[in-house]
């Protein structure tokens, strides 16, 4: 297994390493057709932890959120994760289109129960964080794809999750946008501190964004190297044209094309 050797850390942290956020311990996955997604896949993500996972299309990677979140079942292994509190952001939005942005972000509220003054300070809080102040009263007809993953994290936001679970959420955004919004969620990850685990193809972002990566196989998936991000927080774009960044790159490219 190809690890790097210097482990990434938070401004803040210490040497004792915070109870894990989510525990896989030897994740196994059959869907009724027979097909085996996953296989014996082990790893924490742990809070103040942004982990991404990079393999092929098909090998499992959203499958495994699917699993910590308890919307699909494993069938072999243990997830051990607390799911009292788990933001989920997909790779579409959404959104509801009859919604303005603020009354989509104060959905989850709605859901829980919270009062509706509980429920506006929450999204107007999470709006904020996120860059929309001022279009809280946009449909979402009139918000462009990026604003649209904006309101979408706000969403989740409100809720103050421990656990963030990302499903390519920015795949579908043109580069530029792509990089705003990973700046964006880098700078939520710093304030908020929860446990994050994202799912990408672009191996750039993922070395962008994480404190680790892990490298899948094809199907079944299987975790077959990983790698601890050595750059500090807060990252500038100006870091993926560094040489330690592109060398990084390609090892982890180099473990991806071998999956």
């Amino acid at each position: 297994m190809a690890t790097s050797s210097t482990m990434a850390r938070m401004p803040d942290e210490t040497d004792a390493k915070p109870a894990p956020g989510i525990s896989f311990r030897k994740i196994g996955m059959q869907f009724p057709d027979g097909t085996e997604a996953l296989r014996d896949v082990s790893f924490d993500v742990s809070k103040g932890e942004f982990v991404s996972v990079v393999g092929p299309s098909g090998c499992g990677k959203s499958t495994l959120l699917r699993i910590a979140s308890g919307l699909a079942p494993e069938s072999s292994g243990e997830v051990l994760v607390n799911r009292d509190n788990i933001g989920y952001v997909f790779q579409d939005a959404t959104l509801l289109e009859w919604r303005t942005a603020l009354k989509n972000v104060t959905l989850l509220g709605e859901l829980h129960g919270y009062s509706k003054a509980k429920q506006e300070a929450l999204a107007r809080e999470a709006i904020e964080l996120v860059g929309l102040k001022g279009f809280e009263n946009h449909y979402p007809k009139a918000l462009s794809g990026g604003m649209k993953m904006r309101v979408s994290l706000a969403r989740a936001l409100t809720m103050k999750p421990e656990i963030f679970l990302f499903d390519e959420p920015f795949g579908a955004v043109d580069e530029i946008t792509r990089e705003h919004l990973n700046d964006e969620t880098q700078r939520l990850f710093q304030k908020e501190r929860f446990a994050g685990l994202f799912i990408t193809h672009s191996i750039s972002e993922a070395v962008y964004m994480s404190t680790k990566i892990y490298v899948m196989s094809s199907r079944p998936g299987r975790i077959i190297a990983e790698f601890d991000v050595p750059f500090p927080y807060p990252r500038t774009q100006e870091i993926r044209y560094s040489p330690d960044f592109g060398v990084l790159c390609a090892q982890v490219s180099e473990k991806l094309r071998s999956a």
